[in-house]
C-alpha cells in the first residue's frame, strides 16, 4: 500500500511513524510546505524565541530517522490538487503521486489582522513556524516596545518572553477578559495578575482600529482613539485549518476536514489528523488544536489505515509556559456552569470545571498532583464531590479509589 501524507507537522511526522511502527513496509512519502524537517512548534514561543535552545532540540525525530524508516520526505514544496477518483496528488512543481491511501494532516494557518488596518506594514509578525520565529527573533532587543494583539496563550506566551527579555510590552485583547475564549475568569485573572507583576500593561475590552507607520509599523491607534508607539507587533489571534486542497477536492469541510470516528473523510481512502481534521465529539463535532491531540489521532488513523477499525476517542490535555508558571489543561471546559478553586502548595492553584455534578476540565497552576489527579478522572469518567475539591485538606489522590 502507497501512502502519501499531506502536512509534515507533529501529526504527519506521528503518522509516518506509526505505520512503520505498526509494520506497515509500503511506500510513504511525505509533503511539507517548509524547508525544515517535522518539528515541534510549541518551544518555538518559549524556549526556542528565548535563545535557549537550537532548532537541532525542535526537530521531532533524527535526520537520520525518515531515511532509516523509508520515509521519502518531499519538503519545500505544496499539495496543489487531489483527484480522489484517480487517486493522485499533484505537487506544486508538477509532479503527480498516486497513493493506496491519502493522509491531511495540513495543519492550520494563524490569522492575520488585514491589510487594510496595516497587517501588511514591516514589523508586524504570526507565531506559527521556525521561519517566522526566525524572522522576530532580532527584534527582542532590551528597551524595545512591542504590541502584543490577542490575549489568548500564544499571545502570553510571546509577552512572558519579551517581558523576561526587557521589553515594554503591551498585550490588547478586544474580549472583556484575556483567555476569554479558553478559560475561567478565575483562570483569567491569575494569568493577567501574573504579567503585570512582570511589567506587562493589559488593555482588556480593548479593539485595534490600525496599525500607523510609512512602511513599518510604529504606532497602533485603538479602537477608543488611544495610540500606542510599536517597534513591532505580535498577532496572537487564533488559527484557520487548511482545507484549501481538500475542499477544492469536494471533500466534505465542517470546522475543518470532517472525518468520521475512525479518521475517514468523505473520499474514499482519505483520511485526516491533528489541527485541519474535525470528528464527531458528544453527539456534534470537534476540532483540537494541541500537540496531544496531533499525536494520538495521527496514531489511530495509521492503525486504521491497516484494518484496525477502532474508533478515535479524544483524551484533550494541553499546557502553557509563562514565566516560572507551568499551565497544564485536562479536559475541555465547553458547557460548565460551576467553578471550584483550590489552593495548592505555595504558589499552586487548580480550577475544577463542573457541568452539574459532573467534572469536565480543569486548569492546575504550578499543580502536577492536581493535574494528574484530575486528568485520570475526567479519562475514566469519574466526577467528585465538588466540595471534596474545594477542601483543601483532601487528599487528592484518595479521589482516585
Amino acid at each position: 500500500m502507497d501512502v502519501v501524507i499531506v502536512g509534515a507537522g507533529q501529526a504527519g511526522a506521528a503518522l509516518a511513524a506509526k505505520l512503520r511502527g505498526l509494520g506497515h513496509d509500503g511506500r510513504i512519502t511525505m509533503i511539507g510546505d517548509e524547508p525544515a524537517p517535522p518539528y515541534q512548534r510549541p518551544p518555538l514561543s518559549k524556549a526556542y524565541l528565548m535563545g535557549q535552545i537550537g532548532a537541532d532540540r525542535l526537530w521531532l525525530r533524527g535526520p537520520e530517522f525518515w531515511a532509516e524508516h523509508a520515509v521519502d520526505l518531499r519538503l519545500g514544496t505544496t499539495a496543489q490538487a487531489i483527484d480522489p477518483t484517480a487517486q493522485t496528488v499533484t505537487l506544486a512543481d508538477g509532479t503527480t503521486l498516486g497513493y493506496d491511501a491519502l493522509a491531511l494532516t495540513t495543519g492550520a494557518s494563524p490569522r492575520r489582522l488585514p491589510a487594510a488596518i496595516g497587517g501588511d506594514l514591516a514589523g508586524v509578525y504570526t507565531v506559527r513556524t521556525l521561519a517566522d520565529v526566525n524572522t522576530m527573533r532580532p527584534e527582542f532587543a532590551p528597551g524595545r516596545r512591542v504590541l502584543i494583539v490577542g490575549g489568548g496563550y500564544i499571545g502570553l506566551e510571546a509577552a512572558a518572553v519579551a517581558a523576561k527579555l526587557g521589553l515594554h510590552v503591551t498585550v490588547v485583547e478586544m474580549a472583556p477578559r484575556i483567555l476569554q475564549r479558553v478559560a475561567s475568569p478565575e483562570t483569567s485573572a491569575y494569568f493577567r495578575a501574573l504579567h503585570e507583576a512582570h511589567g506587562v500593561t493589559i488593555h482588556e475590552k480593548t479593539g485595534l482600529d490600525r496599525l500607523l507607520g510609512a512602511g513599518r509599523v510604529t504606532t497602533a491607534r485603538l479602537a477608543d482613539g488611544r495610540e500606542l508607539a510599536a517597534d513591532f507587533v505580535i498577532v496572537g489571534v487564533g488559527v484557520t485549518p487548511n482545507t484549501r486542497v481538500a475542499e477544492a477536492a469536494g471533500i466534505t469541510i465542517n470546522n475543518g476536514i470532517a472525518t468520521d470516528a475512525q479518521g475517514r473523510t468523505a473520499a474514499p481512502n482519505v483520511w485526516a489528523a491533528g489541527d485541519c481534521a474535525s470528528f464527531p465529539w458528544q453527539g456534534g463535532r470537534l476540532r483540537l488544536e494541541s500537540v496531544g491531540n496531533a499525536i494520538d489521532q495521527a496514531e489511530a488513523v495509521a492503525a486504521n489505515m491497516l484494518g484496525a477499525g477502532r474508533d478515535y476517542h479524544a483524551t484533550p490535555w494541553f499546557w502553557s509556559d509563562q514565566y516560572d508558571c507551568k499551565l497544564q489543561i485536562a479536559g475541555l471546559n465547553i458547557g460548565y456552569d460551576r467553578i471550584i478553586t483550590r489552593p495548592g502548595a505555595g504558589d499552586a492553584v487548580s480550577v475544577w470545571y463542573y457541568r452539574g455534578a459532573q467534572l469536565l476540565a480543569l486548569d492546575a497552576m504550578n499543580d502536577a498532583r492536581a493535574y494528574m489527579v484530575g486528568k485520570r478522572l475526567i479519562e475514566a469518567g469519574k466526577s467528585p464531590d465538588p466540595a471534596l475539591v474545594a477542601d483543601p485538606a483532601t487528599d487528592l489522590k484518595a479521589l482516585l479509589a
